[in-house]
């Protein structure tokens, strides 16, 4: 039974260390990078900071959308869980902010989150969410501790050789992206 919570993840604003590109300076290549048009008034600063380098921000982007938007395997709550314990493990407060409250919008439950926030990763009531935490953190702390044991969990609980990659996929770029947004700045409540 899912209990009735007001528990609510708040945002974050992620503050970068260099100068984000200004839009009204920004090279054609930059704005095509950002896909900037005439009605988008507003680019995240994160977003901007990339676009220092537009070619490998198109690259990021194109391969973090397919990691986590494409149509069909995994199903996009859970490849928001694996980015929100990467996010936990990697001490990625604003990713873990915004994953946790994707994860929430897609499923309409708070539960899970708020036993991760409030009680750590080993907390989770469901043996599919169990399984999912135990494969993420062990790739988040160290891809090879992530074992055949927990493979084979996760087969039991449903998810397909597929569904195991996809998993994969979204923790091991959060491990990616966490660090790079470390790199290039902070986030405050």
């Amino acid at each position: 039974m899912t209990r009735t919570t007001n528990f609510k993840v708040k945002a974050l604003t992620w503050h970068p260390y260099l100068p984000p590109v200004e839009l009204t300076d920004a090279t054609p290549e930059q704005l095509a990078a950002m896909q900037v048009t005439p009605s988008s008034g507003k680019v995240s600063p994160y977003v901007r900071t990339l676009a220092h380098d537009p070619d490998s921000y198109v690259t990021r982007t194109k391969l973090f959308n397919d990691i986590m938007y494409v149509k069909g395997g995994l199903d996009r709550a859970e490849r928001e869980l694996g980015a929100l314990i990467a996010s936990c493990i990697n001490g990625c407060t604003y990713c873990a902010s915004v994953h946790a409250r994707r994860y929430i919008e897609l499923t309409g439950d708070p539960d899970t989150v708020e036993r991760i926030y409030r009680f750590g990763l080993h907390e989770p009531e469901s043996p599919r969410v169990r399984a999912i935490v135990d494969f993420c953190e062990a790739l988040s702390i160290s891809p090879p501790s992530a074992t055949n044991g927990q493979v084979a969990t996760l087969r039991q609980q449903g998810l397909s050789d597929a569904d195991i990659l996809d998993l994969a996929h979204s923790t091991a770029i959060f491990g990616w992206a966490n660090r790079l947004m470390h790199t290039l700045g902070h986030s405050k409540a």
